[in-house]
């Protein structure tokens, strides 16, 4: 028997799934690794620690499937992290994660110039502190030794690749989110490197989301256990992979991930830059694009809500299931999610979380509710700049929110459209390995697998639309004092 790994390194954890060639999972291992937040509005996390949780999970796959050898190992990552490193691939900081805002008051000065209108038609990555490009701004200004002593600028998985490689590699989804690749050339931007005083040099070479690597022979190499001859594919972005997964290349597909954080995707032949910078547009494989936006609010609110602010010690689908006590719309309860400031649409890195309308009758179950309430109206905010564009009749829920229904069904009367619940969670591992597939000549499946579709309620759309209006309405209120 002979399979595929799709490794997909996310924000809290790495997942390292074992895939027959029709898509179902074989052997799925996982570790998780911490953010670490050393300053106000720093995220990152220890490049080494979840370099080794790949390996090991690789080698758990590889071991639970033995003697049979995989054809390859396709790669997806979270994006927009930066790692400096120097000419031996040893960081010479930790990595910064989307998460992380200290590049605020460069993003500001981009918008403010009109510099960042330049940079977002060329690249098409909306002006955000989360970017490599201001994350690399801010490490010239404010830690001039550290940008100079760089060799290279590169992300998480291009980190993980080095270490198994020896090649500072990047593929081009991964790269379209850095703010500095031009998305009509698929190459690094001139323009914008000159602009901000970096090399081209300091970048990895750019290769193709199908292009192949092999392990090397140094002792990071040796760590996996894997055949030496075996495929690693450069594969894709989380985003890309995850809209990629489900097989479908229309344009009236609408793809919803919430996982620690949400994004909403359209996979197009054509990039579409919104005249007001609220959406981004990224390579995803061959000629199509995701077009779309990201919250930095998924999960990670519930994680917050459960642990920090009740402190209830309830498994997280037990405390969930408290929801359900509260009619939609929460009794008049309105959440701003903003808990790690906010991306699309609102791009404001000082935008804060928000109960408004509490009165002695809410309960914490309405909390909960109106927190579940929230992700996807954040995520509605996103997707409803995307339906100005293009006819959308289906969306496709991807990520580990699609484990529970109620939130799910909550997605579905929200939109007003039908949802498509894949059987599996593990759509950007999935993703990578269908890239996986096309580079080394696999036959691909024949067919969408265990698909089952929820349809929308129209009392419930009417009472969620009446929410959404509120919600939109505080967003904007509170713009002036997200400061």
């Amino acid at each position: 028997m002979s399979y595929h790994i799709g490794v997909d390194i996310g924000t809290t954890a790495v997942k390292v799934v074992g895939f027959d060639f029709e898509g179902n999972v074989l052997a799925i291992h996982s570790g998780s690794y911490e953010m670490q937040h050393p300053e106000p509005g720093w995220s990152e996390q220890n490049p080494e620690e979840i370099f080794f949780a790949v390996v090991s999970n690789i080698n758990a796959v590889y071991q639970q499937l033995s003697p049979a050898e995989p054809v390859a190992i396709s790669f997806s990552a979270a994006m927009h992290s930066l790692i400096a490193v120097d000419e031996k691939g040893t960081p010479l900081t930790q990595c910064m994660i989307w998460a992380d805002n200290r590049a605020d008051a460069v993003a500001e000065r981009f918008k403010q110039s009109g510099i960042g209108k330049d940079f977002y038609k060329r690249s098409g990555v909306p002006i955000h502190p989360m970017t490599p490009l201001c994350k690399i701004v801010w490490l010239k200004e404010k830690q001039p030794d550290v940008f100079e002593a760089t060799f290279k600028f590169i992300g998480i998985k291009e980190y993980v690749l080095y270490r198994l490689t020896g090649k500072f590699v990047c593929d081009t989804a991964i790269a379209s989110a850095t703010g500095y690749l031009n998305l009509a050339e698929l190459q690094w931007d001139k323009h914008i490197l000159d602009h901000i005083g970096l090399s081209e040099e300091k970048l990895p070479q750019l290769l193709d989301v199908k292009a192949v690597v092999h392990l090397s022979k140094t002792d990071a190499g040796s760590l996996l256990q894997i055949p030496e001859n075996t495929a690693l594919v450069m594969g894709a972005s989380d985003g890309a992979a995850a809209n990629l997964s489900i097989g479908v290349f229309d344009e009236d597909v609408l793809v919803v991930t919430i996982g620690t954080s949400s994004a909403v995707r359209l996979l197009s032949n054509e990039s579409i830059i919104d005249d007001q910078m609220r959406t981004f547009s990224y390579h995803a494989r061959d000629e199509y694009y995701i077009n779309g936006g990201a919250s930095n609010n998924g999960a990670v609110v519930l994680n917050w809500l459960k642990n920090d602010l009740i402190q209830s010690g309830s498994e997280m689908a037990r405390f969930l299931d408290q929801a359900s006590e509260v009619p939609p719309g929460s009794d008049g309860l309105i959440f701003l999610p903003f808990i790690l400031g906010e991306r699309a649409p609102v791009w404001n890195a000082h935008a804060h979380a928000s109960f408004i309308g509490l009165t002695v009758t809410h309960t914490r179950a309405h909390l909960i509710r109106a927190a579940l309430e929230a992700v996807i109206f954040a995520t509605y905010s996103i997707g409803k700049i995307l339906l100005e564009r293009k006819k959308v009749r289906t969306i496709y829920a991807t990520g580990g929110f699609a484990r529970n229904r109620d939130w799910v069904q909550m997605l579905s009367d929200v939109f007003n459209l039908p949802v498509i619940l894949s059987s599996s969670e593990e759509s950007s591992a999935w993703g990578a390995v269908l890239t996986g597939m096309l580079a080394t000549g696999t036959p691909m499946p024949s067919s969408e697998k265990f698909f089952e579709m929820l349809t929308p309620d129209a009392e419930r759309h009417k009472i969620y639309s009446a929410s959404f209006d509120k919600y939109e309405a505080l967003t904007d209120a509170m713009r002036k004092f997200f400061v």
